[in-house]
């Protein structure tokens, strides 16, 4: 009996997803229209300034979080920026990727650039006109477009949007229109009815995605490292979370106007400080650490991981078992204040 009523209620709600011409073509175009757009505006790769990595011993790297010099020989070229990095593996990788063009590390009196890269041979240049203290080492590596580098985020994008409001929205929706009244007369379980909402939508959402990505992947040919396995395998994890989330926001809440301005509270934030369109790499600490808080960071450092860094799976471990956790924080505490007709009716 379970499986009947659950199945009913899955069925039921991917019929109404796949009726919604709207909201169907939504979530395949805006990605598509997107991914395109970035492709073209931003497919030059002229800089203003040259971009320098500096890996410093974690003592020191706290002392130059507030600006101050890194690589003194290089501090009255107002066109070089210069990033800290404690981890000097992530440098260099972001060097061989053409993210970064010139890597230093002042302690050992080394710097790094990478030979195919026409940026670091001129910040080489900079760098040895005002000292001959460094000692150079050649890398090379393909070059990672911005389009490359911003998929994932505008894929990460369209999953978090439509789980939240494909699961928060639509839950208010039903409470508001009494659609969950007459359920809850049914022998249908808030158990069961939550389980058919989350799962359609998670499924829906990875077909959206995976639909997306070959499109897109056909065009422009985007660079992949790792496994696909492990990125469906993130995605599914990501919008397991996001739907979670969704599910959390709308537990009890009758007004769709509260439900859109909690989500858009919730959504906002986390589009802008997770990485989906820029690196926080050079952002001050508390910003990287303030953003560890969303689900979407999580799973945006995991995929690109997997897609330009080719990691394994005990690699993005990590984030994996942190999307896990906040989804059965989100399950939970969701699935306990739930209420078939909400508070105040």
């Amino acid at each position: 009996m379970f499986w009947k009523r659950f199945l009913g209620v899955f069925t039921a709600r991917n019929l109404e997803f796949w009726r919604d011409k709207e909201s169907l073509s939504w979530n395949l175009i805006f990605p598509l229209v997107l991914v395109a757009a970035f492709a073209f505006l931003f497919d030059s790769d002229d800089r203003t300034i040259v971009t320098v990595g500096v890996v410093q011993e974690a003592q020191t790297q706290d002392q130059n979080t507030n600006g101050a010099i890194l690589v003194p020989e290089l501090a009255s070229l107002g066109f070089v920026e210069q990033v800290p990095y404690e981890n000097r593996e992530q440098a260099l990788r972001r060097l061989q990727q053409h993210q970064l063009d010139l890597v230093i590390a002042p302690q050992e009196q080394r710097y790094w650039l990478n030979e195919s890269s026409p940026g670091s041979a001129l910040a080489a240049e900079l760098l040895s006109a005002r000292s001959d203290a460094y000692a150079q080492e050649v890398l090379t590596g393909q070059a990672l477009r911005y389009v490359d580098w911003v998929l994932p985020g505008i894929l990460a994008m369209n999953l978090m949007f439509s789980c939240l409001y494909g699961v928060g929205y639509v839950i208010v929706r039903y409470r508001k229109n009494s659609v969950l009244k007459r359920l809850q007369a049914t022998p249908l379980s808030a158990f069961e009815f939550l389980l058919a909402q989350v799962v359609s939508r998670v499924w829906l959402v990875l077909a959206t995605l995976i639909v997306v990505y070959l499109i897109c992947n056909a065009i422009f040919s985007f660079v992949m490292e790792g496994s696909y396995l492990l990125l469906i395998l993130l995605a599914f994890m990501g919008s397991l979370c996001m739907a979670a989330l969704g599910l959390l926001i709308a537990a009890r809440t009758r007004s769709e106007e509260l439900s859109r301005g909690l989500l858009d509270f919730i959504a906002w934030p986390m589009l802008l400080l997770s990485g989906v369109w820029f690196s926080l790499d050079g952002s001050p600490e508390w910003v990287q650490q303030f953003a560890q808080i969303f689900p979407l960071t999580h799973l945006l450092d995991a995929a690109r991981a997997v897609m330009f860094d080719g990691a394994g799976f005990t690699e993005i471990l990590p984030q994996i078992v942190i999307l896990i956790g906040m989804t059965l924080v989100f399950l939970l505490v969701g699935a306990r204040l739930f209420r078939w007709v909400g508070d105040g009716r």
